[in-house]
């Protein structure tokens, strides 16, 4: 017998500030056209007091928070997913374990495979639970990851200008258990498509490189790839009829339009209006939450799949299919279902009323966290905070206990909730 596992809880956070995205565009002067493919409307932006540790506590505080005593010492696993690590070697998942207050028997590491790293995790904790070498427990995986050359480098803005617009900052944080309310995977059920490619990568903590066009390219080839792994191992498989619901990794929604386009027309000859209609149809609700907070990343594909099913609202069982991309490059296509408990479970969590809430920056206030010197770069020894720099920011996050950066002493990171 095969046991049952998934995601028994998730959980979105967009962070504390965002920016209009059309406004940027305008001060920016880009093409109007090429930027309306991006079909984006806002971004998250990392307040310097906010950081890849506190996006991830903010997305799992609400999930730990509705465990039994009993249910959250089943926690023996927290995984975190990143390529915004504060540290060469100790994991951002110690701090989870202080601030989420977890139990001391777990095992706390992190992963790192570009925007991959989530499904890596994700997978890991699944096997972890399946294995049954530990009968009940569970495993916490938050994806987390800002866009750090954006803050620290403006030279790297210009050189990227229409990876600007689009590059957010978030964290999903996902309970993995044998009671998958939200989402249970098809086990043995997934296809993988790999090879080495300098597509985009970070060659200093702070900064980002690489050939947009190449990455485009590496995209749409593990998206076809991934699928027909999938469908060799899976029999009857079928891109279009298998699965309700598409969840793709979303750097941009222009990107996932792309390749979808590609498989319908590999697979089927599709005509554009055909393709057009399945795009809407099948791939639009995964928009909902990735327009709203920009590229998260490791977190994208979680962040598409909890837009889809907000989305939608499903009333009775349906599949989903998810493609996941990390650049260099790695990727995953699976799958999953969903149902009434996982709408009514993930709709506890309010993510939209919480997206509506956040600061919405100006021009000016952006402008002034791109060139001032607030960021906090990766290897500060000591720093205190300035929460004033955005007044308004600050003043307008009372709204729940939210962790937030207080100072760095000798490297060690120091937070408090306010």
């Amino acid at each position: 017998m095969t046991m049952a596992a998934g995601i028994e809880a998730m959980n979105v956070y967009g962070g504390m500030a965002y920016l209009d995205v059309r406004e940027l565009c305008d001060h920016r002067g880009l093409d109007l056209p090429r930027f309306e493919n991006l079909l984006i409307q806002e971004k998250s932006v990392a307040l310097p007091y906010e950081d890849p540790v506190t996006f991830a506590v903010n997305a799992a505080r609400p999930i730990v928070e509705g465990l039994s005593a009993e249910e959250r010492s089943q926690i023996e696993m927290v995984i975190t997913c990143t390529e915004s690590g504060i540290d060469f070697g100790k994991s951002i998942s110690t701090y989870l374990l202080k601030y989420l207050d977890l139990p001391s028997n777990c095992r706390l590491f992190e992963l790192k495979q570009a925007c991959y790293s989530g499904t890596a995790g994700l997978q890991m904790a699944l096997n972890f639970v399946m294995s049954g070498t530990s009968p009940g427990a569970k495993a916490l995986v938050v994806a987390t990851d800002i866009s750090r050359f954006a803050l620290a480098d403006s030279k790297a803005v210009q050189e990227w200008a229409y990876s600007e617009p689009s590059s957010g900052a978030g964290a999903v944080a996902m309970l993995v258990s044998d009671t998958p309310h939200v989402f249970q995977i098809d086990q043995g059920a997934y296809g993988n498509h790999a090879f080495e490619v300098m597509d985009t990568c970070r060659p200093g903590p702070d900064t980002e490189a690489g050939d947009a066009d190449l990455s485009l390219m590496a995209y749409l080839d593990c998206c076809s790839g991934a699928f027909g792994d999938y469908a060799r191992r899976v029999e009857g498989a079928d891109f279009q009829t298998t699965f309700d619901q598409l969840c793709f990794h979303t750097p941009f929604g222009g990107m996932v339009k792309g390749a979808h386009r590609q498989l319908m027309r590999k697979l089927y000859k599709a005509k554009p209006d055909a393709i057009s209609a399945d795009f809407e149809k099948r791939l639009t609700p995964s928009l909902a939450y990735g327009k709203r907070v920009g590229n998260t990343a490791g977190a994208s594909v979680f962040v598409a799949l909890a837009g889809t099913i907000d989305a939608i609202k499903p009333d009775g069982p349906i599949r989903l299919g998810l493609f996941s991309y990390g650049s260099g490059c790695c990727s995953e296509f699976f799958s999953g279902v969903v149902g009434a408990e996982g709408t009514r479970r993930l709709g506890a969590m309010e993510i939209s009323r919480k997206l509506d809430e956040r600061y919405q920056l100006s021009i000016e206030e952006y402008e002034k966290l791109l060139t001032g010197s607030s960021t906090v770069r990766f290897g500060t020894k000591d720093c205190e905070l300035d929460r004033d720099i955005i007044p308004g920011a600050w003043s307008s996050s009372g709204k729940g206990d939210t962790l937030v950066l207080d100072r760095i002493d000798g490297y060690h990171r120091n937070y408090i909730w306010i």
